[in-house]
């Protein structure tokens, strides 16, 4: 018997026998080449053969888990098209005498560096469909045909260094109990796609492919982050009882879906989605979401190779709003810069590009790309419940030249004769510690606060989380930040028909969901996988007792001291997280 523990991407118990997923390595030929003709048609060979797989994977993964997961792959086809990777594939060959795979790789990191800089991690994951698309290119041009995933004969947890989206695409979806990678975070595919097909994930094992052989029996606790290899007897009869129980409790969860989330003595609350995109619309709906507390618009901007039209825009709002009749969908403007960047718009190099010319402060430099956007949002709006949201707000100053720029749009639609919600909600996001701290004054220009706990975060405590040597700083229950949350919340209770919600990643954890509810919290945004568990919680309490909990929190003095009394709170109230 032997125990790792690694990072839980998706929750759950699997006990099944390993099998070890290894790759064929693809060695590139890094010779010159004397016949760059010859490796141009390589390549467009091998393109025009990835398109055709690409395509057949598409129409597999739509009949076998929806079209969110099929959307993956048009993502893919549309890398195979884009110029900046085509041409720049046939520039390496044509300039630098480099061989069709060797090229492929180069334009390949090149992009990958890109995605894999960013630090939101919605975007930084899509790093490594690009990887998927260029390794798929350079085996076709190779001849290297990788292991098969979609004809395992039994039940089995996959062991590999990774998963890409074509990987799991591919695999017998029946056969499959769990996910065990040496690499991986919470947002890489591999974690996305185990939660999407809910089976157990445990990832960031390290050596785990070193450790394990195919045919080992293996359990995958996706609930503490272990992995136990050949268990006694005695473990594995604990572990089955442990997967009964949480069985047990997704029935539990199943049962609340189409309940409001309410507190035992009646405080209503709102539990809503996160996307990127019009395809995830239908986990949120899955998962008993009531609207979308933050549509994250860039995705319109980075799938396409030139600036997406009002109509384009307007045609994603429209889809996302019809499918919320009744709830809010927030859609928030272009939040492009720092360590996101559209090769069609020229931006400057920056020395602190996440101080920089980003977000808002972009729209309002570049006011025709951002009035496209009002627009297309405004024309959407009479389809459902839109919610204009300003993201990366410092000053009250700010607030107006946007609302300036909305109102020059409103003006410009009726002088048309077209139809938009005049009442319309503006809000803005708290990201930044001098909005929160001015809460009280920029509340007087919109309709809602959303904050923004990732950022807020970063900013607050002056780290970045993406770097491993201060990234243990990064603690979203550091009394600073929890002061800066309730100021924000007490501004947003003394104005009439005003909320404050938030859409960070600690919206959606459990062990905050109780404080942040006693903090005064309306609206909670969040992955849609995580609205059953939080919808759980907040049934389960009094929200006279969380604000006593939030209370004594507030007082404490380290984050880890908060963390502790937290925990000992919900148990003490029988909250199981």
């Amino acid at each position: 018997m032997f125990v790792k523990e690694g990072i839980i991407a998706s929750p759950g118990i699997a006990i099944a026998k390993a099998f070890v997923y290894e790759k064929i390595a693809v060695e590139v030929n890094k010779n010159k080449t004397d016949d760059t003709q010859a490796e141009i048609e390589k390549f467009h060979v091998a393109l025009k053969l990835s398109h055709q797989q690409l395509e057949s994977i598409r129409l597999k993964a739509i009949a076998e888990l929806g079209e969110d997961e099929g959307a993956i792959f048009e993502a893919h086809a549309m890398v195979l098209d884009d110029p900046e990777f085509v041409e720049g594939v046939e520039a390496e060959i044509n300039e630098n005498q480099l061989s069709a795979d060797f090229a492929v790789n180069v334009v390949t990191d090149r992009f990958y560096a890109i995605f894999d800089q960013m630090d939101d991690p919605y975007f930084s994951a899509r790093a490594a469909d690009i990887k998927d698309v260029g390794t798929r290119v350079q085996n076709n041009i190779l001849g290297i045909v990788q292991a098969d995933l979609s004809s395992l004969n039994e039940d089995v947890i996959i062991i590999a260094d990774d998963l890409t989206p074509s990987d799991t695409a591919q695999m017998d979806k029946k056969r499959v109990m769990g996910f065990a990678t040496n690499i991986g975070s919470r947002t890489s595919h591999t974690a996305i796609m185990a939660r999407s097909l809910e089976i157990p994930a445990v990832l960031g094992l390290c050596d785990i492919t070193d450790t394990v052989k195919t045919g080992d029996l293996m359990v995958v606790d996706g609930l503490t982050g272990k992995v136990c290899i050949n268990p006694t007897n005695e473990q594995l009869a604990s572990y089955e009882n442990e997967k009964q129980k949480y069985q047990d409790y997704l029935k539990e969860l199943e049962e609340l879906k189409d309940l409001d989330a309410i507190t035992l003595d009646g405080r209503k609350i709102e539990l809503v989605g996160n996307i990127g995109e019009p395809n995830d619309v239908a986990g949120v709906l899955k998962n008993g979401g009531v609207g979308v507390g933050l549509y994250r618009t860039e995705f319109l901007y980075m799938n396409s190779d030139v600036m997406p039209s009002e109509e384009k825009q307007f045609a994603a709002y429209r889809s996302v709003l019809e499918a919320f009749p009744n709830g809010p969908v927030v859609i928030r403007t272009l939040d492009i810069g720092g360590d996101k960047k559209l090769p069609y718009l020229p931006m400057d190099n920056e020395l602190n590009p996440f101080l920089g010319l980003r977000a808002i402060r972009l729209c309002l430099k570049e006011v025709g790309l951002f009035k496209t956007q009002l627009r297309a949002i405004l024309r959407a709006s009479i389809y459902g419940h839109a919610h204009i949201m300003f993201p990366m707000i410092s000053s009250i100053t700010e607030v107006r030249q946007a609302k300036a720029i909305l109102f020059d749009c409103m003006k410009e639609l009726d002088a048309e004769q077209v139809a938009y919600d005049k009442a319309v909600k503006v809000g803005v996001m708290i990201e930044i510690p001098s909005a929160a701290i001015a809460a009280d004054i920029i509340c007087k220009e919109v309709d809602f606060f959303s904050i923004g706990t990732n950022d807020l975060c970063q900013y607050t405590l002056a780290v970045d989380r993406m770097n491993q040597e201060v990234s243990y700083l990064y603690d979203p229950f550091n009394p600073a930040i929890l002061r800066l949350i309730k100021q924000v919340t007490a501004t947003s209770d003394k104005k009439e028909n005003f909320f404050t919600g938030m859409c960070g990643e600690m919206a959606g954890d459990p062990a905050a969901a109780v404080l942040l509810l006693g903090l005064g919290l309306y609206e909670f945004s969040m992955s849609a996988l995580a609205i059953p568990q939080i919808k759980k919680i907040i049934r389960s309490v009094r929200y006279e007792d969380a604000k006593v909990i939030a209370e004594t929190a507030l007082n404490l003095e380290t984050g880890e001291e908060i963390m502790d009394f937290i925990q000992d709170a919900m148990k003490k109230l029988n909250i199981n997280i």
